[in-house]
């Protein structure tokens, strides 16, 4: 099996009342981009205004080529706090995820997680989230 491309990882915190200023206090970092519920937002391709339907911060890990997850993961984490009952206490008011973009070049591509960082991202209340792009697929995630 042949390992993916490329990998694209976000460390998110969403929630409707969340304020991004309170997760970067509680985390220890300050977030790559960030929304609050209600606040007008404008597309940068496009420049389309809507307004934020919720609360987000957001943490970008450096992408990798070829694709490294485990990485990523360890990236991320290593900028934030390893409290878990800050975690905690995020994790249970806010949904956090670590979004995935996947891109492959031939359609049997595979990669692997190792037990350290889903054990990490498990004790933190993190979900895994991954969206997979086919070689035929060339979007930007």
């Amino acid at each position: 099996m042949a390992t993916v491309r490329r990998s694209v990882a976000t460390l998110r915190v969403i929630g409707d009342d969340l304020q991004p200023e309170q997760i970067s206090k509680i985390l220890g970092h300050e977030p790559t981009s960030a929304q609050t519920k209600g606040e007008t937002l404008v597309g940068k391709k496009t420049g389309i205004a809507r307004v934020a339907k919720f609360g987000m911060w957001r943490l970008e890990a450096t992408e990798h080529e070829p694709a490294d997850l485990d990485a990523q993961v360890a990236e991320l984490l290593s900028k934030l706090t390893a409290d878990l009952s800050a975690w905690q206490s995020v994790t249970s008011v806010h949904t956090a995820d670590l979004f995935c973009g996947l891109f492959m070049n031939r359609p049997n591509e595979g990669i692997d997680l190792s037990p350290k960082s889903l054990s990490a991202l498990g004790s933190r209340g993190v979900v895994l989230g991954l969206d997979i792009y086919s070689g035929d697929d060339e979007g930007d995630a």
